[in-house]
Parts: structure tokens; sequence; C-alpha cells
């Protein structure tokens, strides 16, 4: 079944479930630990990027040196 202005109608377009997960892939969640926690490295630049001297001097000199010098 076609539209008047000569294009089919959204009824007509069907896939099939394995073609439509071809195009979806889901990520799959083992377990809500993984969710909620992150990494030691990832919550030290959070720090950084959450203070702007730090977050500043990060892209001039790089994040570790950065990080020591006002964390540490």
């Amino acid at each position: 079944p076609k539209d008047p202005s000569g294009s089919p109608s959204a009824a007509s377009i069907k896939i099939n479930k394995e073609v439509a997960n071809a195009f979806v892939k889901r990520q799959k969640r083992s377990s809500l630990y993984f969710e909620y926690y992150k990494s030691p490295m990832e919550q030290m630049h959070e720090r950084c990027e959450n203070y702007p001297p730090c977050d500043y001097l990060s892209d001039q000199i790089g994040f570790s040196m950065a990080y020591n010098r006002f964390f540490g």
C-alpha cells in the first residue's frame, strides 16, 4: 500500500528481529557493581577536572604532573 505521495506506508515497512538486532546492539550489564564503580585513575581525573587550576595546568604540563602539584 502506497500513500498518495508515492512513498510506502509505515505499515508496509517491516523487518524481522534478526535484521533489526544487527543494527541495534544493546550493551548487557553483568552486574550493578560495575555500573557504579569508578577506577582510581578516573576518580583522580574527575577531581582534577573539577578544580579549575588543576584542569588548566593539566592542559599545559600533563595530567599526572598537575595532579601531583595540587593533590599530591
